[in-house]
């Protein structure tokens, strides 16, 4: 805490320079705040890498594949080869691998199966991102999952008994490629390599057995050993141990260009990308904060199911009784019913985590993670949701960044904030 004089006080006064800051919000909109200079203690972005040409580097991985035949050799004598994509609320550019994959073979030949997850389907202009100039070519070739209604194969059980059951048409497929990106997740680690298939390919029902170790305390961002959703993935996958699989998992810079990319087998090529995304996406911010301002930007903004995991990266750089500030266009909404319902049965998060303890339902893990800030934070939000629904989920809704910025100034003259520009993968660190 600083502590002034008042003859000091008065002297800073007239030295302060509020400094303006603009964010990204939805697809090419920005969100201005002014924050004096003597509060704004950071704007935190992933770390700043050196990255080349990102087709090159797509090239010289595909040439160079870890623990694995390279690509044309491994789709020899292949008659069902699966693609499987991440959905577009990923950032994967999916679109530059396949680029250059239509310089080394038939791309017409194999189907393209979207990882969705739990998800919904992704809408033309993310059909779009997706597949770039494919996409008119493809789409003919093109399923995305539907966890709830697709006719899915059981696989075995993984040791903590969650049932693989795994979309019918990765299981007939003679070849897998798997296309993905590698940055810090919520509660997996990490995403790529083992997400494409549980959750990416999943039943309903395989996820959610699955999520349900998220209410653990261990599912952290950036860690996978001792993480029981990490390591429930790659047992539950063991049961594709006979399918051959090659993956290409991406991982780009603060500016969405690519900067590594590692390709051949699945285990092998996603632990090379996890040393990679670490560098980028674990910043040392030096030390705690009184408010953390934390950027959900497109795609991840898709709805406030989705951005929670901007929030949930934020909490570790606040302060006990801090104030968390989600920025999130939450373009679709809410997302799922399930994590609002819970989010809203009490202003006590005390009680919303005691209620989630009689039955798991997928959503309930988000919930989870957001009551246990709110145990010890204050949780705020600027977005396009009515305000009066985010009141009842124990988020207060600000109109504007600047008046929330204002409200955390009248909390606390001296408040210490913290930007985090890509909230959604940068996860800060205090050494």
């Amino acid at each position: 805490m600083f502590i002034f004089s008042k003859e000091l006080k008065s002297t800073l006064e007239l030295i302060i320079i509020p400094m303006k800051i603009e964010v990204p919000y939805g697809v090419n909109e920005i969100l201005e705040a002014e924050i004096p200079d003597i509060n704004l203690v950071g704007i935190v972005r992933p770390n700043e890498v050196e990255s080349k040409d990102g087709l090159a580097e797509i090239r010289e991985s595909l040439d160079n594949p870890i623990d694995s035949p390279n690509l044309v050799d491994f789709l020899k004598g292949s008659e069902n080869p699966v693609f499987i994509l991440n959905d577009g609320t990923r950032p994967t550019p999916s679109s530059r691998v396949l680029e250059v994959l239509s310089q080394r073979i038939n791309m017409s030949f194999p189907k393209y199966l979207i990882a969705t997850g739990a998800h919904r389907a992704p809408t033309e202009d993310e059909y779009l991102f997706i597949f770039g100039r494919f996409y008119d070519m493809l789409r003919g070739r093109v399923h995305a999952h539907d966890s709830r209604k697709d006719r899915t194969v059981y696989l075995g059980d993984s040791k903590n008994g969650t049932e693989m059951w795994i979309n019918e048409i990765a299981v007939d497929a003679d070849r897998l490629v798997i296309i993905t990106s590698v940055e810090p997740h919520y509660f997996a680690g990490y995403t790529g390599g083992r997400k494409s298939i549980l959750p990416g390919v999943a039943s309903f029902d395989t996820i959610e057995q699955n999520h349900k170790l998220a209410m653990r305390k261990e599912a952290q961002s950036l860690a996978l050993d001792g993480n029981p959703v990490n390591e429930d993935m790659i047992d539950a996958l063991k049961v594709l141990k006979d399918k051959d699989i090659f993956a290409i998992q991406i991982v780009l810079d603060r500016h969405h260009n690519i900067y590594k990319v590692a390709s051949g087998n699945l285990t092998s090529s996603f632990k090379k990308a996890v040393t990679w995304a670490k560098e980028v996406f674990s910043v040392d911010v030096g030390e705690k904060v009184d408010s953390v301002i934390s950027v959900a930007p497109y795609p991840m903004d898709v709805d406030l199911y989705q951005s929670q995991k901007a929030m949930d990266n934020a909490k570790w750089a606040l302060k006990e009784g801090g104030k968390l500030i989600l920025v999130s266009k939450c373009r679709d909404g809410i997302g799922h019913d399930t994590f609002y319902k819970q989010l809203s049965m009490s202003d006590d998060p005390s009680v919303i985590l005691e209620n989630l303890k009689n039955e798991y339902q997928l959503g309930f893990h988000k919930t989870a993670k957001l009551a246990e800030v709110a145990l010890w934070a204050d949780l705020w939000a600027v977005t396009d949701l009515d305000p009066g629904t985010l009141s009842k989920a124990n988020i207060r809704p600000f109109d504007s960044l600047q008046a929330a910025v204002d409200a955390v100034l009248q909390w606390k003259e001296d408040a210490s904030i913290l930007v985090l520009m890509n909230g959604s993968v940068t996860v800060p660190r205090v050494d």
